[in-house]
């Protein structure tokens, strides 16, 4: 796993700081996954290399996940880091990972090749689903559940994870002529695209960011209601992360939602630590309880 273990170690993300609660075996599973949704991302994300060239990339990723799904030795050691799935095949078959998942992961990532805009909350829902969603629902066969209700957890959970990213980077995004926030919700709020390419915070952003908040509240909520008793304790790295991207969602709300300023809007370090820290004393205690998903006051 040393390849995988580096490509997480050196991302330095909110998701690879949750492994740190699994035991050794699940934490490498996780790097393995991990390093793959980071790879694939990245085909994705690189804008200097044609849509064209990134699209055939991403059409060798899925052959050769495909045939690591099915226990075959892959056959494109062209692939940039190709180990990765080398490494993740073990992980695949041990865990019973299947590879309609990894499918609508790439999925997602041929919609970055292809959307710019999205019309409407359906749509953006559909990409949250296959970048954010389905990465958890591989996630939960390697934590182990007992309840399958945990299907729709993973689901609610990465949507909400999902959207607090949408809103967290909105400039970067922009940066690219990339707009997550949908259309209908623009117009109805009196925002244009224009103003989200050129950086203008407005009190009509506010309401439409506003709206986006609500909407990933509703997941967050959801994702705490619907998340089995018995599996809570299995489910502690998930949790963390809801807990960070919690955090991350009322630290947007207290500053009104402008994410234009110069500097990037993150946790800091101290506070990520404290984090872990409450969660990993959560699941000692028993707790019942999902760190994040309140009401508002």
């Amino acid at each position: 796993m040393e390849h995988s273990r580096a490509i997480t170690k050196k991302s330095a993300s909110n998701l690879a700081l949750a492994f740190i609660l699994l035991p050794r075996e699940k934490r490498d599973a996780m790097s393995a996954l991990y390093a793959f949704c980071r790879e694939v991302d990245d085909v994705a994300d690189e804008d200097s290399i044609p849509t064209e060239t990134r699209r055939a990339q991403l059409a060798e990723w899925r052959a050769d996940i495909q045939r690591a799904c099915e226990n075959r030795r892959g056959e494109t050691p062209s692939i940039p880091n190709f180990l990765v799935n080398r490494e993740l095949q073990p992980v695949i078959q041990k865990f019973k990972l299947p590879f309609e998942l990894f499918d609508e992961l790439i999925k997602g990532c041929e919609m970055d090749l292809e959307t710019k805009r999205y019309e409407d909350f359906e749509q953006l829902e559909l990409y949250c689903y296959r970048v954010a969603s389905a990465v958890g629902l591989l996630s939960i066969e390697i934590f182990g559940y007992k309840n399958s209700d945990c299907y729709d957890y993973a689901i609610y959970l990465g949507k909400a994870l999902q959207l607090t990213n949408i809103l967290r980077d909105v400039k970067n995004d922009a940066a690219r002529e990339r707009i997550y926030l949908p259309r209908t919700e623009l117009a109805k709020f009196g925002v244009t695209e224009n103003e989200i390419l050129n950086s203008q915070y407005s009190e009509n952003y506010f309401k439409l960011a506003a709206s986006i908040d609500e909407r990933a509240r509703h997941f967050y909520q959801l994702a705490q209601k619907t998340l089995p008793p018995e599996d809570r304790k299995s489910m502690v790295a998930a949790e963390l992360m809801g807990s960070v991207y919690w955090q991350l969602l009322l630290k947007l709300e207290r500053g009104n939602f402008d994410v234009f300023g110069p500097q990037p809007l993150k946790l800091s370090k101290p506070r990520k630590l404290m984090l872990i820290f409450q969660s990993w004393l959560r699941y000692l205690l028993g707790s019942t309880k999902s760190n994040y998903g309140t009401p508002l006051s």
